[in-house]
């Protein structure tokens, strides 16, 4: 067997490099048009160079199949070359399917004529996602508020789609927009804001990458007057904590200018609990108020439709290690929870979830057949959920191994589930990932054909954050095209 020449990696890598680096303004025009552009299920907007590689890569891997810039690229070039209407397109997906024509001996069309055939219902068919712009008001600015403030800026594309318009915080001291202007542009776990912010104190402003965002002090929810500030018809995305139920909840849809509420926790009495990808088909623009549900939940849930519509589930168990909140001590003091009132960066806290219980909310079939638990352990970001499954079907590791890889490369819901099989990644490496849940393939057993035990991987805070902003966006009614039509209605990126 002959031995590469290993003098071709580095020219090979400079070559690619070259491409991924034209895709870039590509990708940006196409974007501000809102032609979306993926890669399997990873977007390519807002991606620099060395992403753009990775997400090739990544398809060599887990899809095992040999994508490349190289491929890539002509299509890309091709389908900037039309005139195209807002639509999501999966270059990545577009590209193999391209390959496969010339695999199969027959006449293949050129990279133009293929992308026109493939592209055509969206050819010349400008019609904005929306009618007019969403305002989308953050009612609290911690932890989940700040990151969903950094999607939807980068979400904002021509402006005709979500538009974050004011952030709401209670009262404080003078210097208090410098601050939260500075967390939002600095951030410990998930780093640097992707863009500019300045600030116009007079107006009490934050300008971010252009959009004009209020900083609006209340005490309370209901005397908000947001038409002051020529908000309309808004969506308030409620990530206080502060209120659960419709009774504190609804206190918003009394401020003017506010038409629903979505609540970044899970919501209790009657509130549905939407998780994206699962059952969001049942929002309805009726709905004044509907809950994300917690990140937990939305991370298991995917998984468990997906495992239980293909080998029904008979009974089990599920332990999330999940990272510390900020409702937790730094350090030794009360807390009204058992356990909570331990400092969280010391000690292992065994606590309660309701993930298990939500579960059976969204997925009645498995009424009374899971338990759950929890542990707060001393990182800051990442947590990890061990689903302990017995099946009705059997089955093997490989075989369960490549119906979860499929799932996440090709079904409904390639956005929440994620795949990877490598045994040396850790939690740190999932910060930032937009996926509900990463299946840890390598981390899996199979014992006696119907018991498994899965890992599932998930950033409780970007990962959660990337959910929510895909529920607003259905229930705003924003909706694409989907190209090439056999990639899996999978909604938004």
């Amino acid at each position: 067997m002959a031995l590469p020449n290993l003098n071709d990696y580095f020219p090979d890598w400079k070559r690619r490099e070259e491409k991924a680096e034209a895709m870039i303004p590509i990708i940006g025009k196409l974007y501000r048009k809102n032609v979306v552009t993926y890669c399997y299920g990873r977007a390519l907007y807002n991606q620099n160079v060395t992403d753009i590689m990775r997400t090739h890569r990544f398809v060599r891997q887990v899809a095992k199949n040999e994508l490349s810039e190289d491929e890539s690229y002509p299509l890309l070039c091709a389908l900037e070359a039309l005139d195209l209407g807002p639509s999501h397109i999966d270059v990545g997906k577009l590209t193999v399917k391209y390959m496969a024509l010339q695999e199969n001996g027959n006449p293949v069309p050129s990279e133009k004529e293929f992308v026109q055939e493939e592209c055509h219902e969206v050819i010349g068919r400008h019609i904005k996602p929306l009618s007019k712009p969403q305002d989308v008001i953050l009612y609290g600015f911690g932890r989940i508020g700040r990151l969903l403030a950094r999607l939807l800026i980068e979400k904002t594309g021509g402006g005709d789609q979500l538009r974050l318009r004011a952030i709401v915080v209670r009262p404080s001291k003078d210097d208090d927009i410098e601050k939260r202007a500075s967390l939002l542009r600095r951030d410990s776990v998930h780093g640097a804001f992707k863009g500019t912010i300045r600030i116009d104190t007079e107006n009490r402003c934050i300008i971010a990458n252009g959009n004009v965002i209020r900083l609006i002090y209340a005490e309370d929810p209901s005397k908000v007057d947001y038409t002051e500030y020529g908000i309309e018809n808004a969506v308030v995305i409620d990530n206080s904590g502060a209120w659960r139920d419709e009774e504190g909840l609804g206190q918003h849809l009394k401020s003017k200018g506010v038409d629903r509420v979505l609540l970044t926790a899970p919501g209790k009495g009657s509130i549905k609990n939407i998780v994206s990808g699962v059952n969001s088909h049942l929002l309805s623009h009726n709905d004044k108020i509907v809950s994300a549900a917690s990140c937990t939940t939305n991370a298991i849930v995917p998984v468990l439709k997906a495992v239980n519509d293909e080998y029904e589930i008979a009974h089990g168990h599920m332990e999330t290690v999940h990272a510390y909140t900020p409702d937790q001590n730094l350090l030794d003091n009360f807390h009204k929870k058992n356990r909570r009132g331990r400092g969280a960066p010391l000690n292992l806290v065994i606590t309660e979830t309701g993930a298990s219980k939500a579960v059976s909310n969204l997925l009645p079939e498995l009424e009374g057949k899971l338990t759950g638990n929890a542990i707060r352990v001393p990182t800051p970001d990442v947590s990890l959920a061990i689903l302990n499954l017995r099946l009705e079907a059997s089955t093997d590791r490989p075989r369960f191994n490549d119906f979860l890889r499929d799932v996440a490369l090709n079904s409904v819901m390639q956005r929440q589930i994620d795949y990877i099989e490598t045994p040396e990644v850790v939690s740190s490496d999932f910060i930032g990932n937009r996926h509900a849940c990463v299946v840890d393939g390598e981390a899996t057993i199979v014992d006696g054909g119907k018991r498994v035990v899965l890992y599932i991987w998930y950033d409780n805070e970007f990962g959660y954050c990337c959910q929510v902003i895909r529920v607003v966006q259905k229930w705003a009614g924003i909706s694409y095209p989907l190209i090439p039509g056999d990639v899996a209605k999978t909604g938004f990126g």
